[in-house]
């Protein structure tokens, strides 16, 4: 999943990215609200955990722009545990609300929960080679047979299909997958999408365009 983490204390926003990572979610961070807004147009995040009291431009009129485009789930964090803060957080359209401080598997527990209320509301999408994607599960279907997949191969998979053989390079994957600070370095994008081979077999829905990238086959 991509998450979006906006927290203007540096030391908690790092304390947070690197647990949402270690539970297989992909994160940027923006440290104050008008980083937030500009990364809001640039990329599509379905979850995204919001500090209420931000610099440069309050989180309220952040988490509406996030409502308006109806891309994302929104957590709000803030300091304060009045009834009436909370309410006010809610009735701007956030998902889900969350006093400092809280209990770390709280928050995973909440962000994914998030995720799965999204994903429910989706029916199985058509992809590569016959194969359906199941945004609630996380799972992929081919030919009868259901494979799970990891939060990477799931990030990888649900990337648009080729549209007149567009290639999508490994540093684009993985960007999407596991977000906008990854080592550009790594070979995880070659793993995943040899996994992913193994797992859904022939016609492989993942073509390898040497020297370029990867396309994603077309849906049927």
């Amino acid at each position: 999943m991509r998450v979006l983490l906006v927290e203007d204390e540096q030391p908690l926003a790092g304390y947070i990215e690197a647990g949402l990572r270690k539970h297989g979610s992909a994160v940027d961070v923006a440290l104050d609200g008008r980083s937030a807004l500009d990364k809001c147009e640039l990329t599509p995040y379905e979850v995204v955990v919001l500090d209420r009291d931000l610099p440069e431009v309050h989180g309220d009129q952040v988490c509406r722009r996030f409502v308006q485009r109806g891309e994302s789930r929104v957590l709000m964090l803030t300091a304060s545990d009045d009834v009436e803060d909370r309410a006010g957080g809610l009735m701007l359209g956030a998902d889900d609300y969350l006093g400092k401080p809280f209990a770390f598997s709280e928050l995973v527990a909440r962000v994914h929960a998030l995720v799965r209320r999204s994903a429910s509301a989706r029916p199985p999408v058509p992809r590569a080679s016959g194969v359906s994607l199941d945004p609630a599960r996380r799972s992929a279907e081919r030919g009868g047979r259901l494979q799970r997949l990891t939060p990477k191969e799931f990030g990888v998979l649900q990337q648009p299909p080729a549209a007149g053989g567009d290639v999508l390079s490994a540093e684009t994957l993985l960007e999407k997958a596991w977000g906008e600070h990854a080592d550009p370095f790594t070979n995880a994008v070659r793993i995943t999408v040899g996994t992913l081979r193994r797992k859904l077999g022939d016609p492989p829905p993942i073509e390898t365009v040497v020297g370029a990238g990867y396309r994603i086959g077309p849906c049927g």
